[in-house]
């Protein structure tokens, strides 16, 4: 048989366990992002897209300039774009709709 000792030991190692697993995910899931224009496709941006539009998925063509996305910190300006495209921490005056 199992003494207490032993089953309060277990008890407290199976909750410390279980509350590292919650702390440490919530940690990972909050990487670090940055706004980045002109790297969504059409429809895909996070948030605004231009006079005329809302947020989330209003974005008319791809990598228009003055839609947003989420992207992880530091990559923004790096990401390889179709047509030697950038992606830019500002809002940019290219692929924009027409009308």
């Amino acid at each position: 048989m199992m003494s207490n000792s032993m089953k309060t030991l277990a008890v407290a190692g199976s909750l410390a366990a279980a509350l590292t697993a919650h702390f440490a995910a919530p940690a990972a899931a909050q990487e670090a992002k940055e706004k980045c224009f002109g790297v969504s496709l059409a429809g895909q941006n996070d948030c605004k897209a231009g006079a005329g539009t809302t947020c989330a998925g209003t974005s008319k063509v791809d990598y228009q300039g003055n839609a947003w996305t989420l992207v992880p910190a530091g990559t923004c300006t790096t990401m390889e774009l179709p047509d030697g495209r950038m992606g830019s921490l500002e809002e940019i005056d290219r692929d924009l709709p027409q009308g």
